[in-house]
């Protein structure tokens, strides 16, 4: 079992002085349960299957599976979800050794900027650089199988 730990915030300044790479992300959910959720996602020319457990209460929390599947396979599941997320992911590399996952979101999401940490624990320390703005950890409303349902340019409150 692979268990993932991270922390999401809202990003609130220039944060492409720190960044590394840059890729394109499609993604869709084909199937969800209680349990778990079925996301496909294409990353530039690769594509990836990955199995999400629930999240625990804090949000923080929760077993993940990946894996690489062929680019055309994923695509092709991809036209099963009701809808995609389009998004590009910038990788900042921080000075203490972690790694915050920068995404910019495009379409009925655009506007909405969201970075990523991913931890060791949930109350691991880490650098915040001063882009890095309010933590949303556990908002349903941020996670992306939520944007789906209830785009970003919908919401009365941001």
């Amino acid at each position: 079992m692979a268990q993932e730990i991270e922390r999401k915030f809202l990003v609130c300044g220039d944060f492409m002085p720190d960044v590394t790479s840059s890729s394109r992300i499609e993604q869709g959910y084909v199937a969800r349960s209680e349990q778990l959720t079925l996301r496909i996602r294409t990353r530039d020319e690769k594509g990836f299957l990955t199995i999400k457990g629930r999240t625990n209460a804090e949000g923080t929390t929760r077993q993940e599976w990946e894996y690489e599947i062929p680019i055309n396979e994923a695509r092709e599941l991809l036209s099963f979800s009701a809808g995609t997320i389009s998004k590009v992911r910038h990788l900042a590399p921080m000075a203490d050794g972690h790694t915050f996952e920068i995404d910019c979101f495009y379409g009925e999401n655009a506007g909405l900027i969201v970075a990523e940490i991913e931890l060791q624990s949930a109350d691991e320390e880490f650098l915040r650089p001063a882009w890095l703005g309010r933590e949303v950890t556990g908002d349903r409303r941020y996670y992306n199988s939520q944007l789906l349902k209830m785009p970003y340019s919908q919401w009365k409150e941001k």
